[in-house]
């Protein structure tokens, strides 16, 4: 079986990307992702707090953004935390990476405000990043800001990246837009090589005995795979560039599922935390069973056979089969 793809003009050897998580800080581990199959690795994010790193704008941040983190793994870490967590050691792991594997490495920038912070994407091209990942998530808790601005600080940030690196960028963004397919194209209009969908918003609980607010990060579940599912399904007709699925990817089956709508990479991270890297040379193994057994014979046959564009009846992905699944639910089981 074929499994090659294209994604951001790269050429991988399948479409299986570890994304932006811990594993990447250990050299080990990454050589170990490629040795069972990965076709690329997103390094864990470069936060703008590490770069911008005066006190008082950094603790008014973290108190204004709380919830904007992408992959920390222990919700939010106190603000003297990442005053140990130095850029120049992040460009240094970027280093050690392209020296140890062949595979290509997508560095990783996040942050929202606009400053000077955002000069690190030319650094990380010329540490050897193969391509860049820009993390733009906001909370617009300000009732102030109106949906157009913050729809303006998205373009802009990408725009301002765009114009200091020559490699590509991607940008990796949550749903909650009002009209998520016209914000799609408006960013590859702006430059975006690649969006990938969707970033996962992680919710903070509450301690009734303490009253405090908690940190709280659940890892994905395969369910959480339909949102992004959905969305590329309905934008790969629209969108000429690369489409990445991340969220909710765990087994063969997952990966298929986003081929068929239109991705051109599939990105997981809890998969591999929960069962370890060993689970990617299982997925590809299923894979090409499943591909053999459907007469498959590469990836690019059967990439968009499900978008909107290839259905016989593209509304089954918006309004149709909400109200299908509403009038067919049956209460049987209540006795």
């Amino acid at each position: 079986m074929n499994l090659q793809t294209d994604y951001l003009g790269l050429k991988l050897k399948n479409p299986l990307v570890p994304s932006a998580s811990p594993l990447s800080s250990d050299v080990t581990r990454v050589k170990q992702l490629e040795d069972v199959g990965a076709s690329a690795v997103v390094m864990y994010s470069l936060f703008e707090e590490q770069i911008v790193n005066e006190s008082k704008a950094l603790d008014h941040f973290l108190n204004v953004s709380a919830e904007s983190y992408a992959e920390a793994l222990s919700y939010l870490p106190e603000p003297e935390v990442y005053h140990n967590l130095k850029a120049e050691e992040y460009l240094e792991q970027l280093r050690k990476l392209k020296e140890a594997v062949d595979i290509p490495i997508i560095a990783s920038l996040n942050g929202v405000s606009k400053g000077g912070w955002m000069e690190y994407a030319q650094k990380m091209q010329q540490a050897g990043a193969d391509a860049l990942e820009l993390n733009v998530y906001y909370i617009a808790a300000d009732p102030q800001l109106t949906s157009e601005q913050v729809e303006q600080m998205y373009i802009d940030d990408l725009k301002t990246v765009k114009e200091s690196v020559g490699i590509p960028v991607s940008i990796k963004l949550g749903p909650f837009f009002s009209s998520f397919a016209n914000m799609a194209m408006r960013l590859e209009a702006a430059g975006a090589d690649g969006l990938v969908l969707f970033n996962r918003f992680y919710q903070p609980d509450i301690d009734l005995e303490s009253k405090e607010v908690l940190p709280s990060l659940e890892l994905s579940t395969t369910f959480e795979k339909r949102l992004p599912l959905r969305w590329i399904a309905m934008l790969r007709p629209h969108i000429k560039g690369s489409l990445a699925a991340t969220t909710g990817i765990h087994s063969a089956e997952d990966v298929i599922k986003m081929i068929m709508v239109g991705a051109d990479v599939t990105m997981l991270a809890s998969a591999l935390l929960r069962e370890g890297c060993d689970k990617l040379f299982t997925i590809i193994e299923e894979m090409n069973n499943w591909m053999e057994e459907n007469e498959y014979e590469s990836v690019e046959e059967m990439k968009g056979c499900m978008s909107s564009a290839s259905v016989a009846d593209a509304s089954t992905y918006e309004r149709a089969n909400y109200i299908r699944i509403l009038q067919g639910f049956k209460l049987d089981h209540l006795g």
